[in-house]
């Protein structure tokens, strides 16, 4: 009689008829075994909104949370880098450098030497590129660690910035260039935002629905279809909710749109590609993922060239939301809040753990605390000690999740 309830069960969980009660109970067993995934950062992100909104009600209002969207993309993007060379148990230290040299180079070539915006912007990203491809023959071929080769590129890019910049040590961009309009004025149209938001929807319960139909033909657990429409309505409320209230004052901004888009790009690439997952078997482990046939080299090649691509996107955004080049871009703590933000986000340090979607979720929490510390009064010292506060609880979190998983046999 047991033998055949625990058959039916197991059955049960096949066709994935557990609906939302089973999710749940899944998410709870992941949870214990040490799998927490981004509950830890929305949690701390529902805590860190809810006290700010108590001490300062503005800060909730639809006109900061658009400006807190804007502020985000661009070092949002630089820590997208950092997701990718931290899966793999690595580092770079010179994303605030190279992001701020190819602001430099994108002033340099459009305003001074007169070249189109477009390749102005494709010369700063190929440089950034190139130096992520550098990165990686160091590492490869003469092993020399990340930390130390990254930070011989934060000092190194850092001086060719000035260097680029000249005498003058500032660049103004054109105001009425698309590349400045696109970070500082352009904002998506409604009607647009909630086709967005029903893109989204569709995408979501189409993606699970075809993830569910390949788990089943394995033999494996799915999400129920029920569970499915849940899900994919939840979210489609939700964003039409954010698009509504954003709606109040101007609305969604283009520039977040890209971040975003990067995000979604970036999340399909790890989940559902070989390259992904060839990347969190090098962060897994090194020695197995050789063994298995995987490219490891290779994999660290793309993912220093990634990371430093998207911060030369991101020093791109910056100075166009700036308008401006100067000494002083990506300097100042660009670079600790592209770490910090990957690893609030729920990436691991010790590789292998964390997804696309923790750069966004980790950049909202640290321009939430910058946002709503600002609006009320405080220096910013109180700002930094703060998000060292949130960072050193990410990682505590981080370590005891990892002995969880280990225990449970699940490292």
């Amino acid at each position: 009689m047991n033998s055949t309830l625990t058959t039916d069960r197991q059955d049960e969980r096949l066709s994935g008829n557990e609906g939302l009660r089973g999710a749940i109970a899944d998410v709870l067993e992941r949870a214990r075994g040490g799998d927490l995934g981004v509950i830890p950062v929305v949690v701390g992100l529902i805590v860190i909104w809810t006290v700010l909104q108590i001490l300062n009600p503005i800060f909730l209002s639809s006109a900061n949370l658009v400006n807190l969207t804007l502020e985000s993309a661009a070092t949002g993007i630089i820590a997208l880098g950092i997701v990718c060379v931290l899966l793999v148990g690595q580092i770079d230290l010179s994303v605030g450098s190279v992001s701020g040299l190819s602001g430099a180079v994108l002033a340099v070539l459009f305003v001074s030497r007169g070249l189109p915006v477009w390749l102005a912007i494709l010369a700063a990203v190929i440089m950034g590129a190139v130096i992520g491809w550098v990165y990686a023959q160091l590492f490869n071929r003469f092993g020399v660690p990340s930390f130390v080769i990254t930070m011989a590129g934060l000092l190194a890019f850092l001086g060719l910035q000035l260097y680029v910049l000249g005498t003058k040590g500032s660049i103004n961009l054109p105001f009425d260039s698309g590349l400045v309009n696109f970070a500082q004025l352009d904002f998506v149209p409604a009607w647009l935002s909630y086709c967005f938001a029903v893109i989204a929807a569709v995408w979501l319960f189409a993606s699970g629905y075809l993830h569910a139909q390949e788990r089943r033909r394995a033999g494996l657990s799915a999400k129920s279809l029920s569970m499915l429409l849940v899900r994919s309505l939840a979210l489609l409320v939700v964003l039409a909710f954010v698009v509504y209230y954003l709606g109040q004052t101007r609305g969604i901004g283009w520039m977040f749109i890209f971040f975003v888009a990067l995000v979604l790009i970036m999340h399909y690439m790890l989940s559902r590609t070989k390259w992904g997952r060839a990347v969190y078997a090098v962060g897994g482990n090194v020695e197995a993922a050789r063994r298995a046939g995987i490219n490891v080299k290779a994999v660290y090649t793309s993912v220093f060239v990634l990371c430093s691509s998207f911060a030369a996107v991101g020093g791109i955004l910056a100075a166009a939301r700036l308008a401006a080049a100067n000494q002083s871009s990506g300097s100042g703590d660009v670079n600790l809040n592209a770490i910090a933000a990957a690893v609030i986000g729920g990436t691991s340090l010790f590789g292998g753990r964390g997804t696309a979607f923790g750069a966004l979720l980790g950049i909202i929490v640290i321009q939430s605390i910058s946002s709503g510390l600002t609006l009320l009064n405080l220096d910013s010292s109180i700002r930094f000690v703060v998000t060292g506060i949130v960072l050193l609880l990410a990682v505590v979190v981080d370590s005891i999740a990892r002995k969880s998983r280990t225990s449970h046999g699940r490292a």
